[in-house]
C-alpha cells in the first residue's frame, strides 16, 4: 500500500522515515519528494509498504503524530490523476489562463514599435 506523507520536516531523510514506518511492518521503499531546482525537500513523502495491514497501522497511529517537531499528515495515497493536457489555467502572471503564455518580450516588442 501506498502512503502519503505530508508536513515532514525538510531536515528529515528517506532513512529517518524509513525508521519510523518500519515500526508498523516491512518498507517497501520511500520517496522524499524534492524541489527541481533547489534540491530541497517540499515537505512531503510517500512511503510503500509490504501489506495493507502495517500501513493501516502506521496510517492510524502516525497520523497527526508529532516528528521531528512537526505535526504528520498520514493518510492513504490517491493514485495519480491523468491530466487532459492543456495548461494549468488558473496561473498567475502574464500568461492568465491561457496555459502559462508568459510575456514574450521579443514577440511583444515587434508588435507594438514595428507597426
Amino acid at each position: 500500500m501506498n502512503i502519503y506523507v505530508g508536513n515532514v520536516n525538510h531536515q528529515s531523510t528517506e532513512q529517518d522515515l524509513t525508521d519510523l514506518f518500519a515500526q508498523y511492518g516491512t518498507v517497501k521503499s520511500v520517496k522524499s519528494i524534492k524541489d527541481n531546482y533547489t534540491g530541497k525537500s517540499r515537505g512531503f513523502a510517500f512511503v510503500e509498504m509490504e501489506d495493507g495491514e502495517g500501513a493501516s497501522s502506521a496510517i492510524t497511529a502516525l497520523n497527526d503524530k508529532e516528528f521531528m517537531g512537526r505535526r504528520l499528515v498520514v493518510n492513504e495515497a490517491r493514485p495519480k490523476t491523468q491530466s487532459s493536457g492543456g495548461g494549468g489555467g488558473s496561473r498567475g502572471g502574464y500568461g492568465g489562463g491561457s496555459g502559462g503564455g508568459g510575456f514574450n518580450r521579443d514577440r511583444d516588442r515587434d508588435r507594438n514599435y514595428n507597426n
